[in-house]
C-alpha cells in the first residue's frame, strides 16, 4: 500500500523512476528487517519514507565522493549535490498527491508500448511483484521481467520529465492513462485467454487505481466516468459465473447477488463525470449504458431502446466495428432478432472482426431465436474456434450441440 507513494515522493527528487523503485525496496526491506524486533511503528509509512530518504541522500552522497575524483567537476559537482540533498530533505515529506499523480503520467506515457504502461503502471502504482503480473497475464516471468526493466531505461534514456503534463499535451496524456486502467480491468474483467472468465485480482487492482486518479483529478469528467463504468461492470462479477466456472450470459445472472453498494459507487460516479459536462466522454457513455442494466431489477424491465441509442451516440465519439456490433445486440433485444441480425449481418465482411469471436457469437444468438438452428450451430463453432479462452469455447460448443439437438 506505501510502496506507490515512496515511489512516487523519491521520483519526483532522484528524476529516475528506476532508482526510487530500488531506494523503495530498500526501504521495505530495511522494515522486514527491523520492524520483527522493534515492532511495527505508529506511523509505518512515515517510517517507510524516512528509511527511503536515508537512502536516496547517501546514494546522492556515495555519488558525490565518486565525482569528486573528476577535477573538471571540482566544486561544482559537489554543491549541485548538496543542493540536491537539501532540496531532498525539506520536499520529500510534502503533500503525496502531486507526486502519485506525476508517476502515474510517467508510467503511462506514450513513450512506452502499451504492454510496457501496463506492467509498469502495476509494478509501481498497483504494488504488484513481476511474478504476479506474469501469472494475471499469463506470461512468462522473464517476459514481464524484461518489460519492465526496458520501460525504466527508456523513461531514463528518453529523459521523460517527472511531471504531470500542462496545456495541449494533457488530454492526450490523461488519454492514455486512461486507456492503460480500463485495459487492465477489460483483462480481469473478460480474459482473453486462459481457463478463467474471470481474473478478479485484476479488477480489483484497476478499481484501485481509478479511484486513486478520481481522488488525484476531481475536476476531470472522464476520470469519474471510468471509475463508474468499472464500478457498474464490477458489481455483476459475482454472477458472471457459474458454481463450475462456466459463463453466465447478463440475463440469464442472479441479479440478487449484483454487488448493489457497489452499483450506488457508480451511480455517483457516473453523476460526478455529467455534472462537470463529462456527459459524452466515451468511459461516461459507456457508464450510462451499464447504468440501463444495473438500474433493472429484471431482465425484462431493461431500457434497450435507451441502450441502443447511446451506443449510437457512442458511435459517433469512438467510431468502432465493435461498437456497431453491441448496438447492433441492443436493436435485437429492442425490436426484435431480425432487426438485429440486418445490422450484424452488415458488419460481417468488417476487417476489424474476422477473428473477433462475439461476431459470430451475436450472430449464433440471433439465427437460433430465428429458429435457424443450423446456421446457428456452426455460428457457435466458429465462434468458439476464434476465442482463446478455455471456458467461453467450451461453453459455445455447448450452445453449438443444443442447436444441433434442436434442428434434428
Amino acid at each position: 500500500m506505501e510502496s506507490p507513494k515512496l515511489i512516487a515522493g523519491l521520483a519526483r527528487r532522484v528524476r529516475d523512476v528506476g532508482l526510487a523503485e530500488d531506494l523503495a525496496q530498500d526501504a521495505l526491506v530495511a522494515a522486514l528487517e527491523q520492524w520483527p524486533e522493534s515492532g511495527i511503528p505508529d506511523k509505518p509509512g512515515a517510517w517507510l519514507m524516512t528509511a527511503a530518504k536515508n537512502r536516496a541522500i547517501n546514494s546522492l552522497r556515495r555519488g558525490t565522493m565518486l565525482h569528486r575524483k573528476h577535477e573538471q567537476l571540482g566544486r561544482e559537482m559537489d554543491a549541485e549535490a548538496e543542493r540536491l540533498v537539501d532540496n531532498l530533505e525539506a520536499a520529500i515529506d510534502d503533500d503525496i498527491g502531486d507526486d502519485l499523480l506525476r508517476l502515474v503520467f510517467t508510467a503511462c506515457h506514450p513513450v512506452l508500448s502499451t504492454e510496457a504502461r501496463v506492467a509498469l503502471t502495476l509494478r509501481m502504482l498497483g504494488g504488484l511483484a513481476t511474478e504476479e503480473i506474469a501469472r494475471a497475464f499469463l506470461a512468462p516471468e522473464s517476459t514481464i521481467a524484461q518489460r519492465i526493466v526496458r520501460a525504466k531505461r527508456t523513461l531514463a534514456e528518453q529523459k521523460v520529465p517527472f511531471e504531470v503534463p500542462r496545456g495541449d499535451d494533457r488530454a492526450p496524456r490523461l488519454s492514455s492513462v486512461l486507456a492503460v486502467i480500463y485495459l487492465i480491468f477489460n483483462e480481469g474483467y473478460s480474459a482473453t485467454a486462459g481457463d478463467d472468465v474471470m481474473r478478479p485480482a485484476l479488477c480489483e487492482d484497476a478499481l484501485r487505481l481509478g479511484r486513486i486518479l478520481a481522488g488525484l483529478e476531481p475536476r476531470e469528467p472522464e476520470v469519474h466516468g471510468l471509475v463508474a463504468l468499472m464500478e457498474l461492470n464490477a458489481s455483476r462479477s459475482a454472477a458472471r459465473t457459474s458454481p463450475s466456472g462456466e459463463p453466465v450470459l447478463l440475463l440469464d445472472q442472479n441479479r440478487a447477488v449484483w454487488d448493489w453498494a457497489q452499483i450506488d459507487r457508480g451511480l455517483v460516479a457516473l453523476g460526478r463525470a455529467e455534472a462537470l459536462g463529462g456527459a459524452r466522454g466515451q468511459y461516461a457513455l459507456q457508464a450510462a449504458i451499464a447504468a440501463c442494466h444495473a438500474r433493472a431489477r429484471t431482465p425484462g424491465q431493461t431500457d434497450w431502446a435507451r441502450i441502443a441509442a447511446l451506443y449510437e451516440e457512442l458511435a459517433e465519439v469512438i467510431p468502432s466495428p465493435v461498437v456497431d456490433l453491441n448496438r447492433a445486440v441492443a436493436v435485437s433485444m429492442a425490436e426484435g432478432p431480425a432487426a438485429g441480425l440486418a445490422l450484424v449481418d452488415a458488419l460481417r465482411d468488417d476487417p476489424l472482426l474476422r477473428s473477433y469471436h462475439l461476431l459470430p457469437s451475436a450472430r449464433a444468438d440471433l439465427l437460433a431465436k430465428l429458429g435457424r438452428m443450423t446456421e446457428a450451430r456452426e455460428e457457435f463453432e466458429r465462434a468458439a474456434s476464434l476465442t482463446q479462452n478455455a471456458r467461453q469455447r467450451e461453453s459455445l460448443l455447448e450452445r453449438a450441440a443444443e442447436c444441433a439437438r434442436e434442428s434434428r
